[in-house]
């Protein structure tokens, strides 16, 4: 239990120096930093839609592989 409350504690100091230097900072600074989070937001919203592309894909194989070996099983029933 100590560890999880000084690695909490370590956080949020982190948080506080990370405010306190962002608040001293010059405005274009505080600008490039606006800049930096914009584009590591664009970059996990690309991310995140690529990936539910990519998943959407996969289930479309999965679902298409299914109704195969559905038809192909109702064919082979209907032989015999």
């Amino acid at each position: 239990m100590s560890t999880k409350r000084n690695g909490l504690l370590a956080l949020l100091g982190l948080g506080a120096l990370a405010f306190w230097k962002y608040k001293n900072s010059t405005p274009e600074e505080k600008q490039a930093v606006k800049d930096k989070l914009n584009t590591a937001k664009d970059n996990f919203n690309k991310f995140g839609s690529d990936l539910k592309a990519k998943a959407n894909d996969v289930a479309s194989q999965v679902q298409s592989k299914v109704e195969e070996v559905k038809t192909s099983a109702e064919n082979s029933v209907n032989q015999n």
